[in-house]
């Protein structure tokens, strides 16, 4: 079910959805490896799709740490409303990831200390992009980390254009193979 899915969306959205698979339980895993789940008061996901990145986070979180889901595509929107319904301390926006300062007014979070992304940074377009990655530099606490997973190098850049320290590591047992981002600037004096 959830391979149609993302199959059917990438074919109608590939800038947006931008895999024909959702991510692998090896993927998933790495991407949520740096999460300090004992310190987290507030994690944000850009784009959870189906959910793979969402079912661990909120299986490691805090019962009382909020998680925000921020997802584009209306049908993987309505997958998530419907799978995780009645989960406590949990918001999903149908929206988009330009308005997270928006949607965090909304639900009185202050600032954030993960940002989980699944967005497809290589095929949005680059203003969009930049503007994605300075809001979330502006949402994150000061030792926050902005975690993203992407199937090539070719924007590191663009990351390093927002964030002074980014470590990469490789997930070779997803389809395609992934590159794991985690992003973060030096805590202020």
């Amino acid at each position: 079910m959830k391979r149609q899915l993302f199959l059917a969306e990438y074919i109608q959205h590939p800038a947006t959805v931008g895999a024909v698979m959702p991510s692998s339980k090896y993927l998933a895993k790495k991407v949520i490896d740096d999460i300090d789940f004992n310190q987290a008061e507030y994690i944000v996901e850009y784009g959870p799709g189906t959910g793979i990145f969402t079912e661990k986070i909120l299986a490691k979180r805090k019962e009382n740490t909020i998680v925000l889901l921020v997802e584009l595509s209306k049908e993987f929107y309505q997958t998530l409303k419907e799978k995780y319904e009645g989960e406590e301390n949990l918001y999903i926006v149908n929206g988009s990831a330009e308005n997270i300062d928006w949607y965090l007014r909304k639900f009185n979070i202050p600032k954030v200390d993960y940002v989980v992304s699944g967005l497809p940074f290589t095929t949005l377009p680059k203003v969009t992009s930049s503007e994605i990655l300075n809001k979330t530099k502006s949402i994150l606490k000061d030792e926050g980390t902005f975690i993203t997973f992407q199937y090539t190098l070719f924007r590191k850049k663009l990351f390093q254009s927002a964030f002074e320290h980014i470590e990469v590591k490789r997930e070779l047992r997803n389809v395609p193979p992934a590159f794991v981002l985690s992003c973060s600037n030096p805590r202020s004096s």
